[in-house]
């Protein structure tokens, strides 16, 4: 599996579906996760992007991932996208039922098929002003 190949598949069969079990296949036994939140090495790791998609599909269960643009030299894949959906489920509060539309910046190094070490930058930010979130801190 090329490195775009394997992170097309997480986020498509994975975060997209809600299918945390896509870890296992898509992801080394060592993974070293940078992601802020879910930072960690090994089953830790997994377990957290585990965690996550479960997470990310609850809150968004119509979310759709494009990527729109991707470089991939050698084992290193880099890709920029969006995710869309509908804030159906709670977050930091009661479902909004607020489309949500947010960038992506995700690399990943991919050995073997499987995704070894991964960085992603998703805007949370907007993430929180398009649920109400940041409105309810004010």
């Amino acid at each position: 599996m090329t490195p775009l190949a394997a992170l097309e598949r997480i986020l498509h069969e994975g975060f997209a579906t809600g299918n945390a079990d896509i870890v296992d296949e898509v992801c080394a036994p060592d993974l070293i996760e940078h992601q802020f939140g879910l930072a960690g090495t090994g089953a830790q790791a997994r377990e957290q992007v585990k965690a996550a998609i479960r997470q990310v599909h609850q809150l968004m269960p119509d979310i759709v991932y494009t990527l729109e643009d991707s470089v991939v030299v050698g084992d290193l894949v880099w890709a920029r996208g969006r995710a869309k959906g509908t804030a159906t489920g709670s977050f930091f509060g009661p479902p909004s039922n607020a489309p949500i539309d947010i960038a992506l910046f995700e690399m990943a190094r991919v050995v073997d098929g499987r995704i070894v070490e991964h960085w992603g930058c998703p805007d949370r930010f907007a993430l929180l002003a398009q649920t109400g979130a940041l409105a309810r801190l004010g």
